[in-house]
């Protein structure tokens, strides 16, 4: 072989090694960069959180350009790079995100695909009405006034078996009201989630409340849910503490069961909106079907929202001997057997 060939090969290596290197290089620093911009955040020490808002129907395009705008990630080209090699790009969910520039892209993504947006937490308490909710979820700005009475009254039987009972007791479709039902709990709720999602599951956690064992107990007495959580509800806003509660339960059903008057303050104060420790004699006379002064029963249905303690003294009374019982200073509940007891503590205890 002449020198001259020898040193053509030579050249010819040299060149595709330089080629090599150099495409090897070219690799690895594009590899480098592109794990950079994906996996390193744009700031690692920040504290900063920022609230974003992907809106519906925008594409990872504008995502993009919005989270490199408000300094989130360094670019916007390599969000749109990894969304795309990734598939994800059809899986970004709209919604509020607390996001952060100490978040990598691939973290970004991770958790708007999962829909990871941002939650409020809503507390409903034991004994508060449907109205004391509504004024809440408005205060709140979770839903306007109007949007929670429509949200209330539409029939959600088709999804919750305990509401047939409720279904039933009503004559009318815009009678439907979900009063005792909306269980006095801690929620968590995404923001701007809807009316009826929301309705939903609270619902569903009362569903989950009422056990297959309460359920069987309900109809071995037979009993409805419906008349449940009415009683639970005058027990709720009558007595404090779990056994008084158990004993006020054993005196509304005595009283049912003998067809007396149930005389419950309560379902008083729930027609007119009041909060009176004795209620005036003229709101006894009110024509209304919640007034248990003027009519024998259960009232029309629930007047507040009972808690767990309530509504397992509702379902397991305390049998006594007491057909009487006031709520005295302190929350102190006195018992009586008779109407002369009565009469000697309400002279002694509310004059």
């Amino acid at each position: 072989m002449s020198i001259d060939k020898i040193k053509e090969l030579m050249e010819t290596n040299y060149i595709f090694r330089y080629l090599f290197y150099t495409v090897c290089s070219v690799l690895i620093i594009s590899c480098l960069l592109t794990y950079w911009e994906i996996y390193v955040p744009k700031s690692s020490a920040s504290n900063i959180l920022i609230t974003f808002s992907a809106k519906s129907g925008q594409g990872d395009d504008e995502i993009a350009k919005d989270l490199e705008y408000l300094g989130i990630i360094k670019s916007s080209y390599f969000f749109r790079f990894y969304v795309v090699v990734s598939f994800q790009h059809s899986k970004l969910q709209a919604g509020k995100y607390l996001l952060s520039p100490n978040m990598s892209i691939h973290e970004i993504v991770e958790k708007m695909e999962a829909g990871d947006i941002l939650k409020q937490k809503i507390t409903i308490l034991e004994g508060w009405d449907l109205y004391d909710i509504k004024k809440y979820f408005v205060a709140k700005d979770i839903l306007t006034g109007e949007d929670f009475e429509k949200v209330i009254s539409q029939d959600f039987s088709y999804r919750f078996s305990f509401l047939k009972d409720l279904q039933a007791q009503t004559e009318k479709s815009e009678d439907i009201s979900l009063e005792g039902y909306l269980f006095p709990d801690t929620y968590e709720i995404y923001e701007g989630e809807g009316g009826e999602e929301i309705i939903k599951n609270i619902l569903s956690n009362f569903d989950d409340k009422i056990t297959p064992n309460l359920r069987s107990e309900i109809i071995a007495q037979d009993k409805s849910i419906f008349e449940i959580i009415t009683v639970a509800s005058l027990i709720e806003k009558e007595v404090k503490t779990l056994n008084d509660k158990k004993i006020v339960s054993g005196i509304i059903w005595k009283r049912l069961k003998m067809g007396m008057p149930l005389q419950i303050d309560a379902t008083i104060n729930y027609i007119t909106n009041k909060n009176d420790p004795g209620v005036a004699i003229k709101d006894t006379k009110i024509d209304s079907p919640y007034n248990t002064y003027k009519y024998t029963g259960l009232p029309k249905g629930p007047i507040s929202n009972p808690g767990m303690n309530s509504i397992l003294a509702a379902i397991y009374p305390k049998e006594s001997d007491y057909l009487f019982y006031l709520s005295g200073a302190g929350g102190k509940t006195i018992f009586s057997k008779t109407m002369s007891e009565h009469s000697i503590a309400i002279a002694k205890y509310l004059r």
